[in-house]
């Protein structure tokens, strides 16, 4: 039987269901497969969607639960795994399945029943996770997703033959499409649990070596007559180009550099038009009231700093609309490899290209990604260098100074913008200093042994219009979220702080003000860098999120007389010379300025001692390179 018969899936008689003993209603089912094996969308099919993120007890590992009501069966929690290739890694993702499976994760349930997740295209190596999975002696259900693109691409499973050979029932199933979801209710339904058997000591995975487990992969397949999908001749085709060892690299750089010249081209005139839109709506609002301090209080405190940072949305969508596109067709995924040459002279491997790219959108998620690593130190090492990466934190400290300092100028017939061209120069920045402290520390602090780096590169496909939605919608309401909360909280404080004390009445002026009083205080410090005290009240306030200092600066020159009237880059124009204004965005591609990035270092390390050296260290190398970048510019500008 192929993928092209009547039947797709073989359900034997099980096994469990003659045992002796009382029988016991199945509460809890475990999902569980490699990465890429389309695990996540089944698991949101199963559930509809409706799932509960939390971690596991005593580690940092997230697990999605939730009811599986997409198939009826509501009195069943299913458990999504970690996606791993084997039982018998070292990796935390890959000890925590095992615990769970083996019923030694304090808090969570035991499962009655495994789904195990393959692609039916790579099942021929995606196997070895089934040999130390089937040796837990659980009940378990295989299931070969994205059969569909097997039967399009024209490879060939029998899944009666690999359910004989395998001793457990087989399913053909597409997650995407929802094909094939009630076998696996058939085979929940047959399935029973014993009392007698849950006392049953579990099995320990019998750890074999990576070659033994893929050559009785191998030969499952062969015996089972399973024939691999070929990849179409255009994959064949796109592939020996972009992971080129020479065209490659630079069809990269090709795809990065655009990025950021549309990102500038078209998201600069949709910020402007926002800008613009904001500012007559604060101005519609604040024209209904009374002049009073309540007036002040939302013009000057709260809608100037928030509408400072509100304005480069747009921008910011637009880089998470490219990466969503690359990320989903499957080019980024290549572009690990092509990455992987590179980073092992740095001590690192692709693995933590993965992560280091996640950094560009946060960094929070990135160094969680950093679970999938298994050398220790490796993993430490990428931890330390990810908040180097350039976050959509930074990019409206960025836009802000480049829009307001740096000329509109156009190269190569205006194809190439200068703006761009400074944004990318920024990017880099962060990325050659991630790679000389890995370089550091892999010589002096963490030298590690080169592990292997194996990665299943997904197939080229078109990006779907609700999945590119759907990520927008969330970074969109993200950002929001956090100019109604942190930003809005921070500004308003900065504000008050900068009306107070009341004399006779009347606010303080700026400059005599609280706030005014602790910059020129921390001021001799920060001269050098060629910033006021102005921005030195907004890097103090960035240290609780980065985007904050662009509405602290909002809040400080709407408040100031001198500059009430002018837009925040006019005013910073009016304050800063070129060089501090170059230096400011070179402190801030250093800098590590984010309080939650050091919560979740010092959670994923299980100490302080980590974060606070990664604060000193980044925020002494910030210091030096903006106080170099000033005083050198200020010799040739």
């Amino acid at each position: 039987m192929d993928c092209h018969s009547t039947s797709s899936a073989v359900l034997p008689e099980l096994p469990i269901e003659q045992l002796p003993g009382g029988r016991r209603k199945l509460r809890t089912v475990a999902l569980v497969g490699p990465p890429n094996s389309g695990k996540t969308t089944l698991f949101n099919r199963l559930t509809g969607m409706r799932q509960k993120t939390a971690n596991y007890p005593g580690v940092t590992v997230d697990h999605h639960s939730g009811r599986m009501k997409g198939i009826g069966r509501p009195d069943l929690t299913l458990i999504d795994l970690p996606g791993i290739y084997s039982l018998a890694t070292y990796s935390e993702d890959a000890r925590v399945a095992v615990d769970v499976m083996t019923g030694r994760m304090p808090g969570v349930p035991p499962p009655d029943v495994v789904l195990l997740v393959l692609d039916a295209a790579h099942m021929n190596r995606q196997l070895m996770l089934a040999q130390t999975v089937f040796s837990l002696g659980l009940p378990t259900m295989v299931l070969l997703n994205m059969s569909d693109l097997l039967e399009q691409r024209g490879g060939k499973v029998d899944p009666l033959s690999l359910s004989a050979e395998l001793g457990h029932p087989v399913a053909l199933i597409s997650g995407a499409k929802g094909k094939g979801l009630d076998l696996i209710s058939s085979f929940l339904e047959q399935t029973t649990s014993s009392d007698e058997e849950r006392l049953l000591p579990l099995r320990l995975p019998v750890l074999q070596s990576p070659a033994t487990s893929r050559r009785w992969a191998q030969q499952v397949a062969q015996r089972t007559h399973y024939r691999s999908p070929e990849a179409p001749v255009w994959t064949r085709r796109l592939d020996s180009i972009l992971l080129h060892r020479l065209w490659g690299p630079l069809i990269f750089l090709a795809v990065v550099i655009a990025v950021f010249q549309v990102v500038f081209s078209l998201g600069q005139p949709l910020s402007d038009l926002m800008g613009d839109l904001l500012t007559k709506l604060g101005a519609l609002v604040t024209s209904a009231l009374p002049d009073n301090w309540l007036r002040a209080l939302l013009r000057d405190g709260i809608w100037n700093g928030v509408q400072s940072v509100l304005v480069f949305l747009p921008q910011i969508l637009l880089l998470f609309l490219f990466i969503g596109v690359l990320e989903d067709s499957g080019y980024l995924a290549r572009a690990a490899l092509i990455a992987d040459r590179g980073m092992r002279f740095f001590g690192l491997n692709g693995k933590a290209f993965i992560p280091l790219l996640s950094a560009y959108a946060c960094a929070v998620p990135a160094i969680m990604a950093t679970r999938t690593i298994e050398n220790k130190r490796e993993r430490i090492a990428t931890i330390l260098i990810a908040p180097f990466m350039t976050c959509s934190a930074r990019l409206p400290v960025y836009t802000l100074i480049i829009a307001a300092f740096v000329p509109d100028e156009r190269f190569l017939g205006h194809l190439l913008g200068l703006r761009a061209l400074v944004m990318l120069s920024l990017y880099a920045l962060g990325f050659c200093a991630a790679l000389v402290t890995a370089r550091l520390l892999n010589s002096k602090v963490m030298k590690a042994q080169p592990a292997p780096f194996v990665l299943e590169l997904p197939q080229y496909r078109w990006p779907t219009l609700r999945g590119l939605a759907l990520r927008l919608y969330d970074r969109g309401t993200l950002f929001m979220k956090k100019a109604g909360t942190i930003i809005l909280a921070c500004t308003f404080t900065v504000w008050v702080l900068s009306v107070l004390p009341v004399h006779h009445g009347q606010f303080s002026e700026i400059t005599s003000s609280f706030i005014g009083h602790i910059g020129h205080w921390i001021e001799p410090v920060l001269h050098p860098l060629g910033f006021n005290w102005k921005i030195g009240i907004g890097l103090l306030s960035s240290i609780v999120a980065r985007e904050v200092i662009v509405g602290t600066l909002g809040t400080l020159y709407g408040a100031d007389p001198a500059t009430h009237t002018a837009n925040l880059q006019m005013a910073l124009r009016h304050d800063m010379t070129a060089a501090g204004a170059i230096a400011l965005v070179v402190f801030f591609a250093f800098a590590m300025q984010c309080t939650s990035t050091l919560a979740i270092v010092r959670r994923e390390t299980n100490s302080w001692k980590l974060p606070l050296l990664q604060f000193c260290y980044m925020t002494g190398v910030a210091y030096v390179a903006a106080l170099l970048t000033n005083q050198l510019l200020l010799r040739w500008l």
